[in-house]
C-alpha cells in the first residue's frame, strides 16, 4: 500500500466516525426536542408498548403531570382518557380501567371510551366485562366491525360456544371478508370439541 493510500484510507474512517458522530447527535437532540406522543396519546395503534422506565427523564415527566392531572382534575374528561391511554400502553391495564370507568362517568355516551372499556378489559382477560362493554357498545353502532370482532374474541375468551357463535355469525354478516374470521371459526371448532381456547 503506497502511502497516498494509507492516507486516504485515515481519511475515510475519521470521515466515517465523524459523520456517524454526527447522525448520532443530530437524532438524539431530535428525540429530546420532539413533543411526547406518549403523553398526548397519539402513538399508532399498532406501536408497541414503552417501557415506563427506560423514558427519558422529560418524558417521565410529562407522563407524571398527566397522570396527576387526571388525579387533581377528576371531572376532566380528557385527563381520564389521556391517563388510561398512558396505564395501557405499558399495560397496566387495572389503571387503565379505572380512569376510563371515570370517563365513562363523565361522559356516559361517549361510543369510544364504551368500546375501549372493552378492548381494556379483554386484554386484561376479564372476557365477561369485555363482553358486557362490546355490546353496550354494539347498542350504540350495530356495524362496528373492530367491536363485533372484540366482542366474538370475548365471547371465545370467555369460553360461551353458543354467544361466541353468534357473535361470529354477525361479524361475518356486516363484514364477510374480516380477517378474523377463519381464526375465530378455529376458535370455536376447539371450544366445541371440548379443547381449551387458545
Amino acid at each position: 500500500m503506497t502511502r497516498d493510500n494509507l492516507l486516504f484510507a485515515i481519511i475515510g474512517i475519521l470521515f466515517g466516525f465523524i459523520v456517524g458522530f454526527l447522525f448520532a447527535t443530530n437524532m438524539s437532540q431530535r428525540i429530546a426536542d420532539a413533543p411526547s406522543a406518549l403523553s398526548s396519546g397519539q402513538l399508532a395503534a399498532d406501536h408497541p408498548p414503552t417501557a415506563g422506565g427506560q423514558s427519558s427523564g422529560g418524558m417521565q415527566a410529562e407522563i407524571a403531570a398527566s397522570l396527576e392531572k387526571a388525579r387533581t382534575e377528576p371531572q376532566n374528561f380528557e385527563a381520564q382518557v389521556n391517563a388510561a391511554q398512558l396505564y395501557y400502553q405499558i399495560q397496566r391495564f387495572d389503571q387503565a380501567i379505572e380512569f376510563l370507568l371515570k370517563a365513562n362517568q363523565l361522559r356516559p355516551d361517549d361510543y369510544q371510551t364504551v368500546v375501549a372499556l372493552g378492548l381494556v378489559n379483554l386484554d386484561a382477560g376479564h372476557y365477561g366485562v369485555a363482553e358486557t362493554w362490546y355490546r353496550a357498545a354494539l347498542l350504540k353502532k350495530t356495524d362496528d366491525t373492530a367491536t363485533l370482532a372484540g366482542l366474538a374474541a370475548a365471547t371465545l375468551g370467555k369460553g360461551d360456544a353458543k354467544a361466541a357463535e353468534a357473535a361470529i355469525a354477525n361479524l361475518e354478516k356486516v363484514d364477510p371478508t374480516s380477517v378474523d374470521l377463519s381464526q375465530f371459526r378455529a376458535r370455536l371448532s376447539s371450544l366445541k370439541s371440548g379443547d381449551k381456547p387458545k
